[in-house]
């Protein structure tokens, strides 16, 4: 069974770098043809696809993000991380990491709980 565990910080102020970790078990990152995304719900743009990184460690970020977004990986660890720079109060919401056979958003077969950060001082 294939599982997916976000952890980071819940709070973060304003302005500073919102770091994740997404911990996978029962695959392997690096499997061939698996998009591993980083996703958030948040209330001014509902769910919105933050970007991927590919079993073979390139990356995609959504262009509203992008100058603000690394997602990179630990083969030896099996996690993917999320670093969000500079974040305001609209950052605020629930953010999860899903596994996908195709660089479409939206068509994940497996995704963590979620995490909720709330971006305040």
């Amino acid at each position: 069974q294939v599982q997916l565990q976000e952890s980071g910080p819940g709070l973060v102020k304003p302005s500073q770098t919102l770091s994740l970790t997404c911990s996978v078990s029962g695959a392997s990152i690096t499997t061939k043809y698996y998009y591993w995304s980083w996703v958030r719900e948040v209330p001014a743009k509902g769910t919105e696809r933050i970007g991927y990184i590919t079993w073979t460690g390139n990356s995609y970020y959504n262009p509203s993000l992008k100058s603000r977004t690394s997602i990179s990986r630990d083969t030896s660890k099996n996690h993917i991380t999320l670093q969000l720079r500079s974040v305001t109060p609209e950052d605020t919401g629930v953010y999860y990491c899903a596994r996908a056979r195709s660089a479409d958003p939206g068509e994940y077969d497996y995704r963590g709980k979620g995490t909720q950060v709330t971006v305040s001082s």
